[in-house]
């Protein structure tokens, strides 16, 4: 993107606008007929994305699912950094990833409990109050402690990115649970690549700035103003796509790695105070998925057909009262559960295997 700025918009929206539209075309060139339905499923950057077809182009889907969204690109890429900077910068916060099962199972020791089954998952991180401080060590350096500073640094990833003059928040932290998973952004040796690259390529412009100047202030000031909005899918009416009858499935896991749950459950919220409320469920739904990691993968059930539900969602106005998530083992099956529309959680039902969804049902928090 160097001294190309149209090629942050083709990043932004266009390139997957002109993909669709093309698609279409060879279909209706091919069969004679244009397609009676267009889905979207998309994670993290494509979730984004998704989320700026039912914004930009509200014709283009009949139905969206947007896992994850990066949104906006600027701020979730200022708090990838933040991760980076304070566990990468002074060698002393430096939490190596031998010691990221220690912490994770500590989280579970203190919260695993507190949905009413033990299961080695947490339904909902938020109400988790971990302090890594359990953990310091009360001499030297060992594999089964944390230094003082490797304390506070994991309270800062667990922790929002704020701009250090204003106290303005740009994003929510990572959730308790994430923690076998911090190498993607806090192992080193240097922040995550996609990241450092936007701020030296498309903020810094500089093909030798250092990450480790990274101004927490300035710099991603001025990252919005570059990125001016391209990247940002956060509109809260959607007024167009919702007439037209399209449907919108966000879901998000709540150990993800890289993109903060809270951001997302922050966004949808406010498009239905923007919306009317309650009223928006029939065309708008987010699902949280517990131990599900960035957009795949984790510990908990995680694999869902979300084609399936938008079909059935679009073609029998079904809108999904839950989906069926599965958890793979050396490829088999050994555990489902509930995915259940927020702020609905699963809960467990006193009896039968914890590792039958049904044995759980969706029930208020």
């Amino acid at each position: 993107m160097l001294g190309h700025p149209e090629k942050l918009i083709d990043f932004a929206w266009r390139s997957e606008h002109e993909m669709t539209v093309t698609a279409k075309a060879i279909i209706d060139a091919f069969y004679g007929r244009r397609p009676s339905r267009a889905y979207w499923e998309g994670c993290s950057t494509g979730g984004r994305q998704g989320l700026k077809e039912a914004q930009k182009f509200p014709e283009d889907y009949d139905g969206i699912a947007a896992g994850a969204p990066a949104n906006p690109f600027s701020l979730i890429s200022a708090h990838n950094m933040y991760v980076g900077v304070v566990s990468l910068k002074d060698p002393a916060n430096y939490i190596p990833p031998a010691k990221y099962p220690l912490i994770h199972q500590a989280v579970l020791n203190a919260c695993d409990a507190l949905d009413g089954v033990k299961d080695g998952l947490l339904t909902d991180p938020r109400k988790c109050h971990f302090d890594p401080a359990v953990l310091q060590c009360k001499g030297d350096d060992e594999p089964t402690c944390l230094t003082a500073p490797q304390v506070q640094t994991a309270k800062r990833i667990y922790g929002p990115v704020v701009n250090p003059r204003t106290s303005k928040e740009y994003y929510p932290g990572l959730e308790p649970g994430t923690e076998l998973g911090w190498n993607v952004l806090a192992g080193g040796p240097q922040p995550f690549t996609a990241v450092a690259d936007f701020f030296k390529y498309v903020v810094k412009q500089d093909p030798n700035w250092d990450w480790r100047t990274l101004d927490f202030d300035k710099d991603v000031e001025l990252a919005l103003t570059v990125e001016n909005g391209l990247t940002a899918a956060v509109d809260t009416k959607m007024d167009a796509y919702q007439r037209r009858g399209g449907k919108l499935l966000f879901f998000h896991g709540w150990t993800d790695q890289n993109v903060p749950p809270r951001n997302t459950i922050n966004y949808y919220s406010s498009i239905r105070e923007a919306m009317g409320g309650a009223k928006n469920d029939d065309w708008m739904r987010l699902f949280l998925v517990p131990g599900m990691n960035h957009c795949r993968g984790g510990e908990g059930p995680n694999a869902m057909n979300l084609v399936e539900a938008l079909d059935n969602w679009v073609e029998h106005e079904e809108a999904p009262a839950r989906i069926i998530a599965t958890h793979f083992t050396d490829g088999k099956p050994d555990r489902t559960r509930p995915v259940c529309p927020y702020p609905l959680m699963q809960t467990y039902k006193g009896t039968g295997s914890i590792d039958d969804a049904a044995n759980f049902v969706c029930n208020a928090p």
